[in-house]
């Protein structure tokens, strides 16, 4: 579930407002029952979930008593996902989703917050509830229960409603007095400066006018730790990720970018450092692939299968085939959970907040980057031109050669992505054209794994002559997809290597 909220400060003496203008044509505001919620929050000794923007609570009298919230990139909206469990004892399944805040560290009870909550729906003239506005007079408890603080906020939380009623009646509550809040969790506010102090994990900041090459790596490294980590419990949820793609690809992307940062970055980070981070990587990419890979392939299916209105599949045989490839995704998917409770990936989650934090740099890395980095893309740009990459293709040559020459393709242009950012705008220019040329190579060879996909899967089961013949007809779609990118290839090359994208290079 995605909670989506405004929060307005106000104090002792303010007056809600009427919120009737506030409903559409037909609608009504209902104002329920007030209720009292006590709330226990759970965190590490240094407050490691309230710092990155997180909580895990038990509230009293909820129908599911324990939720975590975890953030997005967007203020004001929240992963919020609640589940049963005992006053005492916090779900495994909830304690396990903000594993990479909490890295291993225990969870005890940091805070109690009482509200007590006035709340008024907004709904239209069929009874739905649109937005929901609370008036919550918050107090924090000690341990002993005793007040040790309070204060009074407004929260307008998007329900079926638009973003445009939520700015409605903030502007409605605004008129009357109240204040824009920062998006500042209660509990947050409850702990104190100390919950507002940076989180341990280190954010991208954006590159200066002149950085150091040691500037653009720490950069670089803090964008995709980031990245792989606020996938993690969206990979567990089985949820989408940034721009719609899977949570599994998201981190798989991140693990294999920075795998090949550090590779590129190599001569100016400490090998005994980097070495052992990049082969845990390894492993963990490995592991996501597999699930990526049968996700990849059952979307395939389906679109293949229905590319030709005219010349319909035998839809049984299709569905058998999906069968087969969602028992490989869910074996899979078993996998990655497995390997993302396991303590293996529990050091290599510290391992890479540590990395964000402080990158063992070596001295070459204080250079200016305008001077260190375009030479650090020479070799897998030479790897990618040279007589074993591009040059060697033949139309005709077999599929694995055009598959060493994209891997040869990704390396050159995750190379390029790392460094383009502190480089002039021909680096970005080439960047963006290597991407069109990885598009035309990845289909390439999605296409051809396929083929071989569905005629294996048939030939495990010759006795289903129905698959072997839709397979059959399957794989030869396939193949002709090989050939049209084989044929578009040489545009999409010559368009990457014109001179205007290419003079940087050494």
């Amino acid at each position: 579930m995605v909670e989506e909220e405004q929060k307005y400060e106000v104090d002792d003496a303010y007056v809600l407002p009427d919120l009737s203008a506030t409903s559409p044509d037909g609608g009504r505001v209902r104002a329920l029952p007030p209720v009292t919620l006590v709330a226990r929050y759970l965190d590490t000794v240094d407050l490691r979930l309230a710092r990155a923007g997180a909580s895990l609570r038990h509230r009293r009298g909820d129908e599911l008593p324990w939720t975590v919230k975890l953030p997005t990139s967007t203020p004001g909206v929240r992963h919020e996902i609640s589940r049963p469990g005992p006053v005492k004892q916090p779900p495994p399944e909830l304690v396990e989703l903000v594993t990479a805040l909490h890295r291993g560290a225990p969870l005890t009870p940091v805070t109690v917050v009482r509200t007590v909550r006035h709340a008024h729906e907004v709904c239209d003239k069929g009874g739905t509830v649109l937005a929901e506005v609370v008036d919550d007079h918050v107090t924090v408890l000690d341990d002993s229960g005793a007040t040790i603080g309070s204060f009074r906020e407004l929260e307008v939380e998007r329900k079926a409603g638009d973003r445009k009623l939520l700015d409605h009646v903030g502007t409605v509550l605004r008129k009357a007095g109240a204040r824009v809040g920062s998006f500042t969790p209660k509990h947050v506010r409850a702990l104190g400066a100390a919950a507002r102090a940076e989180p341990d994990l280190v954010a991208p900041a954006g590159l200066r006018a002149d950085p150091s090459a040691g500037d653009v790596v720490t950069e670089a490294v803090r964008k995709e730790v980031r990245r792989l980590l606020a996938h993690d419990p969206l990979v567990r949820l089985d949820v989408p990720g940034r721009g719609g793609d899977s949570a599994v690809h998201q981190m798989r992307v991140a693990c294999r970018r920075l795998r090949s940062d550090l590779r590129t970055f190599a001569p100016l980070v400490r090998k005994k450092w980097s070495r052992p981070l990049r082969a845990e990587l390894r492993w963990l990419a490995g592991v996501l692939g597999a699930a990526r890979d049968a996700e990849v392939l059952r979307d395939r299916l389906r679109r293949t299968a229905t590319a030709d209105p005219l010349s319909p599949l035998d839809p049984g045989a299709v569905d058998r085939l999906d069968e087969a490839l969602a028992e490989r995704q869910r074996q899979a998917l078993a996998a990655v959970n497995e390997a993302l409770r396991s303590a293996r990936y529990l050091a290599l989650v510290d391992a890479l907040v540590l990395a964000a934090n402080a990158p063992r740099l070596t001295s070459r890395a204080a250079a200016p980057a305008t001077r260190a980095l375009p030479g650090l893309v020479a070799r897998p740009w030479q790897r990618l031109t040279g007589p074993d990459g591009v040059d060697a293709l033949d139309p005709l040559a077999p599929d694995d050669r055009w598959h060493a020459v994209r891997k040869e393709g990704k390396q050159a242009r995750y190379a390029v992505n790392a460094v383009a950012p502190a480089l002039s705008k021909a680096a970005r220019r080439l960047s963006r054209a290597l991407a069109g040329v990885q598009d035309v190579l990845g289909e390439h060879q999605d296409a051809a794994v396929a083929a071989d996909t569905w005629l294996a899967i048939a030939a495990e089961r010759p006795e289903d002559h129905e698959m072997a013949v839709t397979a059959g007809r399957l794989a030869e779609r396939e193949r002709a997809t090989v050939r049209q990118m084989r044929g578009r290839f040489p545009a999409a090359w010559h368009r990457a290597t014109r001179r205007r994208r290419t003079s940087w290079l050494p």
